[in-house]
């Protein structure tokens, strides 16, 4: 794990209380900290990074806000132990691949170790009751800081009293009635007290977690089955991302760049891999081939990512296959656009379908 620390605000008396914040940047994580940090608390901001949170860009934009809000931030890059939540999460998934129960208690128990090493008293989210229906409900929100060790030293300010009693408010170093009762799933409440505390700069909601995604989803659980779960490394999961994918059969799959964006990442990720590409001067994607392809199967994802190269109605095109510094020419026809075949190799089709098939199927007697 590496901890890196971004310096802002001011320093306080050392007799203020200490709290640790999570903070993702968005309104909810904002108004915690900066509703707290009002009542008198020394407040530290903590954003965990791990692959699904949002990278380079994302961290920019957290620092900015910190900036903004004039608290000090620390940053703790927790990839490779986040893998190994989503790979076996002990609460299961929701309604794709998210472990959203275990990320809860992933992260606070990240906030409980830099509570610890910075002496701090506290910590901070802006988790609201009810917001997210398997990870925020009451029970839930109960369990969840059981489970992370913080117990009554985990404080939710905007849905405070809606909860159990924390150990700040038993000590009085926040009053209760200084605490918020926001329930839902609404904004209305943040607005307001956004407006309160001069909160004038904060992102609209966003679609959420990528892991939350339908398709990903299938493609990350495509991928378990194909790799086991702990061969599906942080290379698999970007992958898993980008282009379309199509399930040839149990031991080969392809990746279909969709842009140039996508072809220079994939290509970045040749390595172990086949690549295959349109033969100059014919313009395409960029195509990966993972596992053990037989030669015909490598002959067919040719031919599928010839499908969607700018042809010109060729009937025949020719398309390099590369392989571990081997290259060769092959000679394939594109699959037509309406080849039936395609919606059975795509994986998220296939997922969809296998769904489908559960659905209609007779509950057992």
């Amino acid at each position: 794990m590496k901890i890196s620390q971004h310096l802002g605000g001011k320093s306080a008396p050392s007799s203020r209380r200490r709290a640790i914040a999570l903070f993702s940047g968005g309104l909810d994580s904002i108004l915690a900290a900066m509703l707290v940090h009002e009542l008198g608390v020394d407040v530290t901001l903590l954003h965990v990074q791990h692959l699904w949170s949002g990278g380079e860009s994302a961290r920019c934009r957290i620092e900015a806000a910190a900036e903004r809000m004039g608290l000090p931030l620390r940053v703790v890059d927790a990839t490779d132990e986040h893998l190994h939540v989503v790979r076996h999460p002990q609460h299961g998934y929701g309604s794709a691949i998210n472990p959203c129960v275990d990320c809860h208690i992933f992260m606070l128990r990240i906030g409980k170790r830099v509570m610890e090493e910075a002496g701090a008293d506290f910590v901070i989210t802006g988790e609201v009751l009810g917001q997210r229906p398997k990870s925020q409900h009451y029970r839930a929100l109960v369990d969840i800081a059981e489970e992370c060790g913080l117990g009554d030293r985990l404080v939710r300010p905007l849905s405070a009293n809606l909860l159990p009693e924390t150990l700040p408010v038993r000590e009085g170093w926040l009053r209760r009635e200084d605490l918020l009762s926001i329930r839902g799933r609404g904004r209305e409440a943040q607005v307001a007290l956004a407006a309160k505390l001069g909160v004038t700069e904060f992102p609209q909601p966003a679609g959420g977690c990528l892991l939350t995604e339908e398709a990903y989803g299938a493609r990350v659980l495509d991928a378990f089955a194909q790799f086991g779960r702990d061969a599906v490394d942080r290379d698999e999961f970007t992958i898993l991302r980008i282009g379309r994918h199509f399930r040839l059969s149990d031991r080969a799959k392809l990746v279909v760049g969709r842009d140039q964006g996508e072809n220079v990442i994939l290509s970045r990720y040749s390595e172990g891999r086949t690549l295959i590409e349109p033969a100059e001067p014919l313009m395409g994607p960029v195509a990966l081939v993972e596992g053990a392809p037989s030669e015909d199967e490598l002959l067919l994802a040719a031919s599928i990512a010839a499908r969607y190269c700018d042809t010109g109605g060729m009937p025949k095109v020719d398309m390099v296959i590369a392989r571990g510094g081997e290259r060769a020419t092959a000679s394939v026809e594109p699959l037509q656009a309406t080849d039936p075949r395609l919606a059975e190799w795509r994986v998220e089709d296939r997922a969809r379908a296998a769904r489908r098939r559960t659905d209609r199927s007779p509950d057992p007697q």
